[in-house]
């Protein structure tokens, strides 16, 4: 279809309309673009602000994508499935295009190596995703050496097939998934893993790296490249970690910055976009998706997503009225934080929750108004680097007049124990750690 176009011969900008402007080509963007656009959306078009679209994935080059989980299915390749589908589908796809503001509640301006645009759409989704905080960000003092890497960083660097290791000892500040892979991708090039740090006190080693829980990073030392870092633990002790490479994992934050600067509400949990469980946010029009939302999560959650908001945003397109936000979802410690933040009846989208203490065997409640909604014992352990899915069969019995939901942890859970004083372990390989 024709895109009208109009040139400001002032600003040297163009103006356009589109019927669905989705920031960010990553799973969630791509998934929601291929079905809007495949049901008749009209013109859905998707802006990434990289040369290449595909987001995250498209830098993991292990295998273990989709949902199920495929074990020769890697990130790049699910990337490009993601990219086909969405074109195939119909969207439009823009690469290094950068959001760089608002206009107006539902118009955006661009900037692009073709120049200034302003884009205005019936529908916009955020879905942008989600960025690591650097070691500037995490306040670790000492030098500036070369051979620090955030695991983004890495990626990049490493060629997939590359034979030449990035350094000889590395130690990995983070002990979640994304950490785990790292180290992977660090021992296939050669580079020896000496040890992963995680002030949590527990999560799951790898065969042969030592694994400090309740330890944290006080320092780099080095001139000119890394030598090592310095460490604490949690009761006190301290030592030095020779080493010539780290790479900092495991501290993901959503990229809001786009919805901040549209006056967007933000989680208090999670700094994201706060949504509804249909994925609208306060502003009509807009919506969000993916880990833009809650910081990341697995590519086949964020791609989930992104196909669930598809529904509520051609119901938006239809003329459908934006409705109030329902009854808040609140978390009590030691529980961190759900999306999404509010409840619009009936609930069918995913419903995550995340807590910021290791939990063994927890018995959640979930009320409203102390009146009991729901209860239930995940039949696994509950930890701060992944998230819960739960079920939303329960929101039926919420009152949409009611006060808040709340979700909580009946006596806080068995906490995991903490160890008795003494010199850092190394995990067993292919166990969890001592202080499980």
């Amino acid at each position: 279809m024709d895109v009208p176009t109009a040139r400001t011969a002032r600003t040297a900008r163009t103006d356009r309309t589109v019927d669905v402007l989705v920031v960010g080509a990553g799973p969630a963007g791509l998934a929601l673009a291929a079905r809007a656009a495949r049901a008749g959306a009209g013109r859905v078009e998707v802006l990434e602000r990289e040369d290449e679209p595909g987001g995250v994935p498209r830098h993991c080059h292990h295998g273990g994508f989709g949902s199920p989980p495929l074990p020769w299915l890697t990130g790049p390749a699910y990337a490009r499935r993601s990219v086909d589908a969405a074109l195939a589908a119909g969207a439009a796809l823009r690469t290094g295009v950068t959001a760089t503001g608002w206009a107006g509640a539902l118009t955006l301006e661009t900037t692009s190596p073709s120049g200034l645009e302003r884009i205005t759409a019936r529908a916009v989704v955020l879905a942008t995703g989600a960025r690591e905080r650097p070691r500037s960000a995490r306040l670790i003092p000492g030098t500036r050496p070369a051979g620090v890497f955030t695991t983004g960083e890495l990626q990049r660097s490493l060629h997939p097939y590359a034979r030449h290791p990035i350094g000889r000892r590395a130690v990995l500040i983070g002990a979640e998934p994304v950490a785990r892979h790292a180290a992977r991708t660090l021992r296939r090039t050669g580079t020896e893993v000496v040890a992963m740090l995680t002030e949590h006190p527990r999560a799951t080693a790898l065969p042969g790296i030592p694994l400090l829980t309740r330890t944290t990073v006080t320092e780099l030392h080095g001139r000119g490249r890394l030598s090592g870092v310095a460490v604490r633990h949690q009761d006190g002790r301290s030592g030095l970690i020779a080493c010539d490479t780290v790479v900092f994992t495991g501290d993901w934050i959503p990229e809001h910055d786009l919805a901040r600067r549209g006056g967007v509400p933000l989680a208090p949990g999670t700094r994201g976009p706060a949504v509804d469980s249909a994925f609208r946010t306060a502003t009509p029009g807009v919506f969000a998706v993916g880990n833009a939302l809650h910081g990341i999560e697995p590519a086949a959650t964020a791609t989930a997503e992104g196909t669930a908001a598809a529904a509520p945003l051609l119901a938006h397109l239809s003329g459908t009225p934006w409705p109030t936000p329902g009854p808040p979802l609140l978390v009590h410690p030691p529980l961190a934080w759900t999306t999404p933040t509010h409840l619009t009846l009936p609930a069918r989208g995913p419903l995550l929750l995340r807590t910021a203490t290791p939990l063994t065997a927890p018995q959640l409640e979930i009320h409203q108004n102390t009146r009991p909604l729901w209860h239930h014992r995940p039949w696994t352990h509950l930890t701060p680097t992944r998230s819960l899915h739960l079920p939303t069969h329960w929101t039926t019995r919420v009152d949409p007049e009611g006060g808040p939901v709340i979700l909580s942890v009946e006596g806080r859970g068995r906490v995991a124990p903490a160890r008795q004083p003494g010199p850092p372990q190394p995990a067993k390989p292919g166990a969890t750690s001592p202080d499980s």
